[in-house]
C-alpha cells in the first residue's frame, strides 16, 4: 500500500512540473523576469501603485515603441507570427486564436484564453482561466500594442460554476493594494494582480525582442 501511495505522489509531481514548463514557453527566447523570486522574497515594488493602468475605467496596458529599421509590413508579419505562436502553446484553452487581421491597415487582434498558474507545488496546484485581448497597430518604424478586456474564471473544478472576475473589480490599485498603496493585499486580489503583471511583462518583452531583432 505504501508503494502505491509513493507512485501516485511521484506522478502528481511530474504532471505539475510539466504544466509550469508549458505555461512559461513562448516561441521566442526571452528572460521572463524575476516575478517568482520577488514573490518568494516578499518584494512587491514591481506590483504597487501605477503598475496596473486604466483607460476609460478599464484595465489596459500599452506597449509603444519605435522600430526604425522595419516597415509596417515587416512588423505586421512578425506580430502575426508571434500572436499565432502564442495561441498555440500548450497552456492555451479552446477558443484562443488570432481573431482579426487587416493587411491594409496592418492591424492584428488575438483573443487569448489560457491557464494562469499561481502555484504548481505538490498537493497545491492553483490556477485560473485567463482571458484577454491583444491588439497590435503596425506602422513604418513603429509598433503600438494594447492588452485589455481582461477577465478570469477561477475554481470551476472546485466550486459549482466557479468564480468570474473582471480585472477592473480585482487587480486595480483600489482593489489589490492597502490604503497606503505600499503592499499587495492577501488573498485573490493580490495574487491575481501579481501573476497578471508577470504574464503581461513576459508577453510584452517577448514581442518587443522579436520585433527589434
Amino acid at each position: 500500500m505504501k508503494q502505491v501511495v509513493l507512485i501516485i505522489m511521484a506522478c502528481m509531481l511530474s504532471v505539475c512540473g510539466y504544466a509550469q514548463t508549458e505555461w512559461e514557453r513562448f516561441d521566442v527566447d526571452v528572460n521572463t523576469g524575476d516575478g517568482a523570486e520577488a514573490e518568494k522574497a516578499g518584494v512587491d515594488e514591481k506590483y504597487l501603485a501605477g503598475a496596473v493602468t486604466l483607460n476609460g475605467g478599464r484595465v489596459e496596458w500599452v506597449l509603444d515603441f519605435d522600430v526604425p529599421s522595419k516597415t509596417s509590413e515587416q512588423i505586421y508579419d512578425i506580430v502575426l507570427k508571434c500572436f499565432t505562436n502564442l495561441t498555440k502553446t500548450d497552456n492555451q484553452l479552446e477558443g484562443s486564436h488570432v481573431s482579426l487581421t487587416d493587411e491594409d491597415e496592418h492591424v492584428v487582434v488575438a483573443d487569448v484564453r489560457e491557464w494562469l498558474v499561481f502555484s504548481d507545488k505538490l498537493l497545491d496546484f492553483d490556477r485560473t482561466k485567463f482571458f484577454y485581448t491583444l491588439i497590435a497597430y503596425c506602422d513604418d518604424g513603429h509598433l503600438k500594442m494594447t492588452m485589455n478586456r481582461i477577465s478570469y474564471r477561477y475554481e470551476e473544478a472546485r466550486v459549482r460554476g466557479g468564480y468570474f472576475y473582471k480585472a477592473e473589480d480585482l487587480i486595480t490599485d483600489d482593489n489589490a493594494l492597502n490604503r497606503k498603496k505600499t503592499k499587495l493585499l492577501r488573498g485573490n486580489s493580490g495574487k491575481f494582480r501579481r501573476k497578471t503583471i508577470d504574464r503581461k511583462d513576459f508577453i510584452f518583452s517577448t514581442l518587443k525582442e522579436a520585433v527589434i531583432r
